[in-house]
């Protein structure tokens, strides 16, 4: 990984094939219509209300921090987002209603129906329009389904060798993991992470997501949720 000079103002963009292919035509067809903004890089534990050269220099120490070059990959980037909040907002909205884990055995599946706590300046659990969720790998799961909101869209693709990422939006999202044990090797589970964002607020969640071969039965009733027999 490299940084920017931050003795200037730069701008470090990486476009895509079609994005190159539309700014090498030069006929204004290159245009930026949506961007957001992060502060991922910026430790603000260090800002030192009793610094011993006064309160001036109080964030000194963060306006020198190098800057992180741009990453194409939205699992380790922008992962603190700047957002809008409606005037006089007091509290941060954050996701709600989900699981800390979601365990999954191959072949079986699970419907979430996130809410946001604190949208809109309220303490209760609330819908927002859509939600945007992210598979971090889309190799361990078969279906990826996300329904309801202002754009329900669904996937369902076939086992890729390559792990990727896929986005759906939507109010809900049904996960179904692969019922094929190729990919896990000599591993028992495979493990990967669902990320949830409001598309009001700017709400984020990140979720382990872990595949098994097999349900581990306890009391004949898997740690899943999924009875055996």
């Amino acid at each position: 990984m490299g940084y920017l000079d931050n003795s200037s103002i730069t701008v470090d963009a990486i476009l895509t094939k079609r994005g190159r292919e539309l700014l090498a035509r030069n006929d204004g067809s290159f245009n930026i219509t949506q961007f957001a903004l992060g502060d991922d890089e910026i430790d603000y534990t260090l800002f030192n209300e009793n610094h011993p050269n006064g309160s001036q220099y109080s964030g000194e120490a963060i306006e020198n921090m190098p800057l992180i070059e741009a990453i194409p990959d939205e699992t380790n980037i922008m992962k603190s987002r700047l957002v809008t909040l409606s005037r006089g907002t007091s509290v941060i909205p954050f996701i709600g209603s989900m699981p800390t884990l979601v365990s999954l055995v191959i072949g079986t599946g699970q419907t979430f129906s996130p809410s946001t706590v604190n949208f809109g300046g309220s303490n209760v659990n609330q819908k927002e329009s859509a939600y945007r969720f992210t598979i971090a790998d889309r190799r361990l799961v078969r279906e990826f389904v996300a329904a309801g909101g202002t754009n329900g869209s669904s996937t369902t693709q076939p086992y890729a060798s390559t792990a990727v990422s896929e986005t759906v939006v939507g109010s809900d999202i049904s996960i179904t993991a692969i019922n094929s044990t190729s990919l896990f090797g000599t591993n028992n589970k495979l493990i990967t992470t669902l990320t949830v964002e409001g598309l009001d607020t700017g709400a984020r969640l990140t979720i382990p997501v872990e595949v098994s071969k097999t349900s581990s039965t306890t009391s004949g009733a898997s740690t899943t949720g999924v009875a055996t027999s």
